[in-house]
């Protein structure tokens, strides 16, 4: 869902960009979706330590900006899933970018398989992540 041009900071796609998904834990919960295969509220905050309510506060603003859905348990009405929307898949060339220019300029480092992958055709693995990620799309 696109924000109304009165929410926006700016008519900046780059601002418009950061404005959705710019602080500490968006990406990460994004990376962690689309890239890892996670999709649990309990898996999202033991990663990284977030706090359950910045959790939730992150969570339900992917899902009012169309990034995410989810779902109740089929086995545990009580607890959801969350599964990323196309909208979200079309991050993941970004996320490499991220991810390899983070390897290059700061102290993280991309496990080994993605730099070597990355290295030999980085096309091929954006298209796998892409592929993989598209299996996780529920409902959009």
């Amino acid at each position: 869902m696109a924000r109304e041009p009165s929410e926006l900071r700016s008519d900046c796609p780059v601002a418009a960009s950061l404005d959705l998904f710019g602080d500490r834990w968006t990406l990460l919960i994004l990376r962690d979706l689309l890239l890892v295969g996670r999709s649990e509220f309990s898996e999202f905050a033991s990663q990284e330590g977030i706090a359950t309510n910045t959790l939730a506060e992150r969570l339900h603003r992917l899902l009012e900006a169309g990034l995410i859905v989810r779902r109740r348990r089929e086995d545990d009405g009580r607890r959801w899933t969350y599964s990323p929307t196309h909208a979200a898949v079309e991050l993941i060339p970004a996320m490499v970018e991220l991810m390899l220019w983070g390897t290059r300029h700061t102290d993280g480092n991309a496990p080994a398989w993605v730099l070597d992958a990355a290295a030999s055709d980085k096309a091929a693995l954006i298209a796998r992540m892409t592929t993989v990620a598209k299996e996780r799309v529920v409902g959009t």
